[in-house]
């Protein structure tokens, strides 16, 4: 398929578009980047996606889907015959990488998110045992999805990776923010081991932000 077939709207730093680079490029699917300037948004963005107007949208034959764990599933499904399959086949387990990509968005990125905007220690604090929590809940996840295997998809890259290793990189940068860190591998050893393989898979290298290249931006968009 030729990557004029195949675009995707989006920007260089956000985590949420670098979950559908990642699955296009687990399926080696060749497309067209389409990066939109930070504090404006696009006559292309406003018209593919009215109603959020927020990137990443993904333009497949001009038909545009919107979401970025959305995207991924529509990938994996379109792209079926090509490279491994992003969702698990199991049922329970493709419930269970869900349930576990929705407490990602929606509880622990909201944590890292408030990390960086907290003010006194004390918010700091409460935000880190929020942290923690989470992390201690997703080495328990990863053990259990991820049977013994690298990933939380087993041997390959898939759903849950994707939504957790995507924040990987403000990870970074909220660690070295605050002088604290968050994916402490005493506390949780399997994830931060998953961690490390996350980054250096092929499929997520070329995505990943530099660290301090994208510090230098998180200063930029938090002054």
């Amino acid at each position: 398929m030729a990557s004029s077939d195949v675009k995707l709207i989006g920007a260089w730093a956000s985590p949420f578009v670098m979950r559908p680079r990642i699955a296009l490029n687990l399926k080696s699917v060749p497309y067209e980047f389409l990066q939109e300037t930070f504090g404006s948004k696009s006559e292309l963005l406003l018209k593919s996606n009215p109603v959020h107007k927020k990137i990443p949208v993904l333009l497949h034959a001009d038909k545009p889907v919107c979401e970025s764990n959305i995207i991924v599933e529509y990938i994996d499904d379109t792209w079926s015959s090509s490279g491994p399959s992003i969702l698990p086949s199991d049922p329970y387990d493709r419930a269970m990488a869900r349930f576990w990509a929705a407490y990602i968005d929606e509880k622990w990125f909201v944590a890292l998110r408030s990390f960086l905007k907290a003010g006194g220690e004390e918010e700091k604090k409460a935000v880190i045992a929020q942290l923690e929590e989470g992390n201690a809940f997703l080495e328990k996840a990863f053990i259990d999805c991820s049977k013994g295997k690298p990933f939380f998809n087993g041997d390959n890259i898939g759903y849950l990776d994707i939504a957790l290793g995507c924040f990987l990189a403000w990870l970074r940068v909220t660690e070295l923010a605050v002088s604290h860190k968050i994916l402490d591998e005493a506390k949780t050893p399997s994830l931060s081991k998953w961690a490390e393989n996350f980054c250096n898979d092929p499929a997520v290298k070329p995505v990943m932000p530099e660290t301090a290249k994208l510090a230098e931006f998180a200063k930029k968009i938090f002054s």
